[in-house]
């Protein structure tokens, strides 16, 4: 029972590390500020979306895979990002890589006690190197076209559906099946605020296999090559360069007239 119970704690704990700007206390997969890790930090959340009315026409969208390299200390890591199971939040990210959004931000979050969890990056906040570390986490892409922070719906593929479930939760929606892209060991998914609606620019890829985040946070692709790389990052290291290698072409961007 001991042991049942501390197991369930540890779960909590981790979790709420994983929300944007903090993690538990209003998002899970957040963003951590903090010069030390600590799967029991939280830090503020960034600003939450609405749940209702956010517009995903104009949002890009990803029709078909993109493999993306990111470069940290010299080396690199390859993530197979699936436009199929998750068009939209594959859509952003790959927009964002193509801009140029990632380069140079920091791994503002890093857990592996009491058992590896994530590594956490993408506050485009963390490029300027005066931002106070203990505020990381919040930030999120601002457009350039609106000078609005651009947010994503949570967009999760039950496993045998062919139209992924928006803007809930799958413990909200009501749903039993398990997501086509589950949170094993080095899936790429983004974090968000408590709000599901919340996600922007901040990602995680998981360090283990963390299956009691299915149905929560949304995953999107999977590192593919130096998940060894992935294993050795610290909080403070820097994402050197990210650029898309196959399926720029897969990219679909509405353009305003």
């Amino acid at each position: 029972m001991r042991k049942t119970l501390r197991h369930w704690l540890v779960l909590v704990v981790m979790t709420g590390t994983l929300l944007i700007g903090g993690c538990f206390s209003n998002n899970v997969v957040g963003q951590q500020s903090s010069a030390s890790p600590s799967p029991t930090q939280t830090v503020s959340s960034p600003p939450v979306a609405q749940d209702s009315g956010l517009q995903t026409t104009t949002l890009p969208r990803l029709e078909g895979n993109a493999t993306v390299s990111m470069t940290v200390k010299g080396q690199t890591v390859v993530m197979e990002i699936d436009g199929t199971s998750a068009p939209i939040t594959a859509g952003n990210f790959v927009d964002l890589v193509q801009r140029g959004i990632y380069n140079g931000l920091v791994f503002h979050r890093v857990v592996r006690e009491p058992q590896p969890f994530v590594v956490q990056g993408g506050d485009p906040q963390s490029k300027n190197p005066n931002f106070p570390p203990e505020q990381l986490g919040t930030g999120s892409f601002i457009d350039p076209a609106t000078r609005q922070a651009r947010y994503i719906p949570l967009e999760i593929l039950p496993e045998g559906a062919k139209v992924p479930i928006y803007h809930q939760t799958f413990d909200t929606a009501g749903v039993t099946a398990s997501p086509k892209l589950r949170h094993r060991r080095g899936a790429v998914a983004m974090a968000r605020s408590a709000s599901p609606d919340s996600a922007s620019s901040q990602f995680y890829i998981t360090l283990a296999d963390v299956n009691f985040l299915d149905g929560s946070y949304a995953v999107f692709g999977y590192v593919t090559e130096g998940m060894e790389i992935v294993d050795k990052i610290q909080q403070g290291d820097r994402i050197e360069s990210m650029r898309v290698l196959k399926g720029i072409d897969n990219l679909k961007i509405e353009r305003k007239s």
